[in-house]
C-alpha cells in the first residue's frame, strides 16, 4: 500500500474512532443526568452540611471508636489480602498460558478468576452477612473472593509475561507444570508479584472501608453510624482518621516496593 493511501486509512480510522468517542459520551451524558446547573443550585445545602461537620468532634469516645474502627479496617484488607494469596496463586498458575498446557483447565481458571472479579465486593459482603451476621468476618471473606479473581489474574498476565527461555527448556526436559513454575517463572517475577500484592492491599484496605457501610465492620460502620444519627461532627473525626490511615498504608507500601526494586 503507497504511503498516502495508508496516511488516508488512518486518519480515516482516527476520525472514526473520534467520531464513536463524542457519541459515546453523549449518550453517557444523558443517561447520568449530568448537570452542572444543579450543583451550583445545591451548593445551600453542601455549606450546611459542612457547617454541620466543622468542627470535627474530638472527644476521647469518638477517637477511640475511631481508633478501634481504623485498626479493624487494616486488620480486614490484611487478612482479606493474605488469605486469599493461596487461592490466587492456584489460579494463577492455572490460568497462565506459560504454566498451563490443558485448554479446559486454562479455560476454567480464567472462567473463576472472570467471576469473582466480575462480582463487586460489597455484594460478596451482603452475602457473607446474611450468613455470618454482622461484624468484620464477612469483610475478610468478601475481600478474599473479590481479591482472588482481581489478583490472581494480575499474576497470571506478569508470569506470561516471563523470559519464555527456561520455560521452554524445563518443558522439553518433560518438566511439570508446577516444576516450570517453582523453577522458571517464580524466580523472575518475583519482585513482580509482591509489587501487586502491596498494590492490592492498598486498595483492599480502601475497600474494607466501603464494607463496614453494609455492615461488615470497621470504620465505615463507624460513619455509617454517625451519618444516620445525624452526628456530622463525629463523621468527619472518623473521615480524617481514615485519611490518616490510608496514607499511611501508601507510605508503607510505597516504601516495602522501593525496597523490593532495589538492585
Amino acid at each position: 500500500m503507497p504511503p498516502s493511501q495508508r496516511r488516508s486509512v488512518a486518519l480515516a480510522w482516527t476520525i472514526a474512532v473520534l467520531a464513536v468517542l463524542v457519541v459515546a459520551h453523549v449518550v453517557a451524558w444523558r443517561q447520568t443526568d449530568f448537570a452542572l446547573d444543579a450543583l451550583v443550585r445545591g451548593w445551600a445545602g453542601m455549606a450546611d452540611f459542612i457547617g454541620s461537620a466543622l468542627p470535627p468532634d474530638l472527644s476521647a469516645d469518638v477517637v477511640s471508636q475511631g481508633f478501634k474502627g481504623c485498626g479493624t479496617t487494616l486488620a480486614i484488607g490484611l487478612l482479606g489480602t493474605t488469605l486469599s494469596v493461596p487461592f490466587s496463586l492456584a489460579l494463577a498458575i492455572l490460568g497462565s498460558r506459560t504454566t498451563s498446557r490443558l485448554w479446559l483447565v486454562y479455560g476454567l481458571a480464567r472462567v473463576l478468576m472472570s467471576f469473582f472479579r466480575a462480582v463487586p465486593d460489597i455484594v460478596f459482603a451482603l452475602v457473607f452477612v446474611t450468613a455470618v451476621g454482622l461484624g468484620p468476618f464477612a469483610g475478610v471473606l468478601a475481600i478474599i473472593c473479590h481479591n482472588s479473581g482481581v489478583m490472581s489474574k494480575l499474576w497470571a498476565e506478569a508470569m506470561e509475561e516471563a523470559d519464555d527461555g527456561p520455560v521452554q527448556a524445563l518443558r522439553s526436559a518433560g518438566a511439570s507444570n508446577l516444576q516450570i513454575a517453582s523453577h522458571a517463572v517464580f524466580p523472575t517475577v518475583v519482585p513482580q508479584l509482591m509489587g501487586l500484592l502491596l498494590y492490592r492491599f492498598d486498595v483492599n484496605v480502601r475497600s474494607s472501608l466501603v464494607l463496614g457501610l453494609v455492615g461488615a465492620g470497621g470504620i465505615g460502620f463507624s460513619i455509617n453510624q454517625a451519618m444516620s444519627l445525624f452526628r456530622f461532627d463525629e463523621m468527619m473525626t472518623y473521615i480524617l482518621m481514615v485519611l490518616v490511615l490510608i496514607v499511611a498504608v501508601d507510605l508503607l507500601s510505597g516504601l516495602v516496593r522501593w525496597q523490593l526494586s532495589r538492585p
